[in-house]
């Protein structure tokens, strides 16, 4: 299930979140949750709009230090509970995208005691993107969002 990694490119992290697979799921692929974890607090997300299919929007708008972002994207593979994929390179009818950042992998498995086993991949179109991805704060910003999405997934459980 992992893909192969390419240090000069890729940055990933696995951790263990102590909320089902299912719920992990269901935070990533619907829009109303999206806004709860997406991006490190204090930021926020101020829309979302996703057609979970290969090919389908993947789109938010985020509020980061008073500045307005639009990211546009597109699914590239949909296995659900299992592995979502989704990049910048191309938006909605595989427009390519003027300036890509990043694809992203995300894997789900069983972890013991009903918990999720949640790896994140960013791959990277050249070793200079995955450096500056790196430089933003990659493991900080990711393992942030990892956190509240288990904080966030843990109180849809009760």
């Amino acid at each position: 299930m992992m893909p192969d990694l390419d240090p000069t490119t890729d940055l990933s992290f696995t951790r263990t979140l102590a909320a089902p697979r299912r719920l992990i799921w269901e935070c990533w692929t619907t829009p109303e949750h999206i806004p709860h974890f997406f991006i490190p607090a204090p930021h926020r997300v101020t829309a979302v709009d996703i057609d979970l299919r290969v090919g389908g929007r993947f789109n938010t708008t985020f509020e980061v230090e008073g500045a307005v972002m639009d990211n546009k994207g597109v699914y590239l593979e949909v296995v659900p509970e299992t592995k979502l994929v989704f990049t910048d390179a191309y938006t909605e009818g595989w427009k390519p995208s003027p300036e890509p950042f990043m694809t992203a992998i995300l894997l789900l498995g069983d972890a013991p005691g009903g918990g999720t086993t949640y790896t994140a991949i960013a791959r990277h179109r050249s070793p200079d993107s995955r450096k500056t991805h790196e430089d933003m704060g990659f493991l900080e910003g990711w393992g942030t969002v990892a956190t509240q999405l288990e904080t966030y997934a843990r109180g849809l459980a009760r």
